[in-house]
């Protein structure tokens, strides 16, 4: 167990394996694009291929989440409780576990969106990611903030990341609520169950905004520790 990859990356930082996590979960949902892409394409055998890309990816992050757990260091050893870590790297791996449910879905039903939903689901979908990918930025300045003594200037920069980080996902809820209306304005011309469906997904590609807000959350009550 102590010579294990994981436990010499405790050694070197507390936080580098959860920095791996994020950047896996990451990956994961920003395999989303070219998936989406290609669902709006219809080329459902590149579709296919991106949804393992992501699958693969939420795997990795998925084993690396169990080994974290499986040679976490207790308290003695680390800057910050246990179980502020252990409560991270869960709200992490919600990203990818999110990311992996929307394209099994929509690969799953073959879902096709309406070309009047189409830039906004890529708009959506865009904000949300880079919403995810804000929460990791901040969760790499961690090893600073440890070395500052969660003081100073590095916490400023955190504190300014995490700022944009709730800006983000204020602009995804704005996005998905006019999906949300432009989806409404055609409903009517589509089958019922797609429409319940797409409504789904929305509210799910929304989520990966709201899970990454959740990971910064988790982060503000670390500074605030």
């Amino acid at each position: 167990m102590v010579n294990s990859p994981l436990f010499q990356m405790f050694a070197r930082s507390p936080f580098m394996p959860m920095q791996e996590h994020i950047d896996k979960a990451q990956a994961s949902a920003a395999e989303l694009v070219p998936f989406f892409q290609a669902v709006i394409e219809e080329d459902w055998e590149k579709a296919a291929e991106h949804q393992r890309q992501v699958t693969e990816l939420e795997h990795q992050a998925d084993a690396i989440k169990r080994e974290i757990r499986q040679n976490l260091p207790g308290n003695l050893f680390l800057p910050v409780p246990r179980t502020d870590l252990l409560d991270l790297i869960r709200m992490q791996d919600k990203i990818a576990n999110k990311a992996k449910d929307i394209a099994g879905l929509v690969l799953g039903r073959q879902m096709t969106i309406p070309v009047a939903l189409q830039g906004g689901m890529l708009k959506l979908l865009d904000t949300a990611l880079q919403a995810t990918d804000q929460a990791r930025k901040a969760l790499h300045e961690l090893d600073e903030l440890v070395t500052s003594g969660f003081r100073g200037h590095e916490i400023e920069v955190v504190e300014k990341l995490l700022t944009e980080l709730d800006r983000l996902e204020y602009e995804a809820d704005k996005h998905e609520r006019d999906l949300r209306g432009a989806l409404f304005a055609v409903e009517r011309d589509l089958y019922p169950v797609d429409v319940m469906f797409l409504y789904q997904i929305i509210s799910w590609v929304g989520d990966l905004a709201n899970r990454a807000q959740q990971v910064g959350s988790r982060l503000q009550l670390l500074l605030a520790r």
